[in-house]
């Protein structure tokens, strides 16, 4: 059965790969599996129909049969667990790559979020150039370590795995910050992430929908 994801109708990032439903496009790209994707709007998002699929009205969601899920660390298990492609076949291996996804999501992403969420909303406030340089050395303790950890090697733990596309996709959206050329390991690891063809594939399908939308308006 071919799955179905939603993402946004108009997203925030101009097509730029940022938005979340890019890491679940990546993984079905990664897995070779067909899907379908609903599009929706802010407004949308909040109405009853898609709160039933996603309780906190955001995206992506992931609707397989009778199988629904939200957040997208669950959706990228769901999927690397689905498809030999995306977790090594040794038990070990399976829960270290698995491993990397949540930290990731837990340790890596949050103060990048909070860092992109002062730029957005609080750079105009007299206090934003006081709390700039104490969010940005959340992120560089970060990743400083996952800098030492990865050393000279290609990924994480031996091949690539659904652990490398989550903080991949994490740390794209820091590069605009600069802070990910502080550490030309790391630099260098983005950039064999977005290399790979099914990320390439999926930031195409994700930018023409922002194309599509700018045309139509």
């Amino acid at each position: 059965m071919t799955p179905t994801i939603t993402a946004f109708e108009s997203s925030p990032d101009r097509g730029k790969g940022l938005a979340r439903d890019m890491r679940v496009r990546w993984a079905l790209e990664e897995a070779g599996q067909p899907y379908d994707v609903r599009l929706v709007s802010f407004e949308a998002m909040k109405k009853p129909a898609h709160l039933a699929l996603q309780p906190f009205g955001q995206i992506p969601t992931y609707e397989e049969g009778d199988l629904v899920l939200f957040e997208t660390g669950a959706i990228v298990l769901h999927i690397a667990e689905s498809h030999a492609s995306l977790l090594p076949e040794d038990a070990n291996g399976r829960a270290r790559a698995i491993a990397w996804m949540f930290a990731a999501l837990n340790t890596i992403e949050p103060p990048i979020v909070e860092h992109t969420t002062a730029m957005l909303f609080e750079k105009k406030e007299a206090w934003y150039e006081q709390r700039r340089p104490m969010l940005e050395d959340r992120i560089r303790k970060r990743f400083a370590a996952l800098s030492d950890r990865l050393g000279d090697a290609d990924w994480l733990e031996g091949g690539f795995s659904a652990g490398d596309l989550m903080m991949v996709g994490v740390m794209t959206r820091a590069k605009s910050s600069g802070l990910v050329d502080e550490y030309p390991n790391l630099a260098a690891y983005v950039a064999r992430g977005e290399a790979r063809p099914a990320y390439r594939r999926a930031f195409a399908a994700q930018l023409a929908v922002f194309t599509g939308a700018t045309q139509a308006g």
